[in-house]
């Protein structure tokens, strides 16, 4: 799904080379749930920018489901953002004079589809995350933790097979991010979608299959869920 070999990315600061990434390697598997995590300045976000093609690596190599990502064009990695990969941020990221229906709709229509073909699947996909009944309520008219299924709802609009989710549980309590972390990985299991979380939450380490752990640019180690020994709720905040 995702491979990435001998990542690396320079910046220019003061006249001097600053390197955010240097030689990561790391292939995903389709259907993988996988958590980075590291301190402020470890490349984490970096990282998470370059698999969402966002960003471009300035040595090696990004590859998504076999496509090369410093040979596309702009026109063609929009496209790719657009269809392969949902995004979930921190802050939801909600238009707030749109309504959960109509944000979750919004990406539909990029690619074309009809509103009433768009409007039905967004139904669908907000009581999939348990908001059937507030779907016509703005943003402001709704929780922290409703906003952030909204998001997971859009994020899902176009059926991508890659979900990137930066920080997802980061303004929530710690009842209703157990809710979305529950959520993501049930999407990740049931649908067979990809999901790759930069988060500083360890109830993440629960659901994942993988822990990638950042530190000065470079992978520092990799985990596997079979060791990993932490649950969900027993660390606290």
């Amino acid at each position: 799904m995702i491979d990435a070999r001998n990542v690396e990315r320079l910046y220019r600061a003061r006249g001097e080379n600053v390197y955010a990434l240097k030689s990561v390697t790391l292939t995903i598997r389709r259907g993988e749930y996988v958590s980075l995590m590291g301190p402020s300045g470890s490349g984490k976000t970096t990282f998470f920018n370059m698999i969402g093609a966002l960003d471009l690596p300035t040595g090696g190599s990004i590859t998504i489901g076999g496509r090369n990502l410093r040979d596309l064009s702009p026109p063609e990695l929009a496209y790719l953002r657009c269809v392969n990969i949902g995004y979930i941020f921190q802050n939801y990221n909600l238009i707030e004079v749109l309504s959960a229906l109509q944000n979750v709709v919004l990406p539909m229509e990029f690619l074309g589809l009809s509103k009433k073909e768009a409007e039905a699947r967004a139904a669908r996909l907000l009581e999939r995350v348990g908001l059937a009944e507030r779907m016509h309520h703005l943003p402001g008219e709704l929780s922290g933790g409703q906003q952030q299924r909204v998001a997971i709802a859009r994020a899902l609009a176009n059926d991508p097979s890659l979900i990137l989710a930066d920080e997802p549980t980061g303004n929530l309590d710690s009842n209703t991010a157990v809710t979305i972390v529950e959520l993501l990985s049930g999407l990740s299991r049931e649908r067979g979608v990809t999901v790759v979380s930069a988060t500083h939450d360890h109830r993440m380490l629960d659901v994942s299959d993988r822990v990638v752990y950042l530190r000065d640019g470079r992978v520092e180690k990799i985990v596997s869920r079979a060791e990993l020994e932490i649950s969900v709720g027993t660390i606290a905040d």
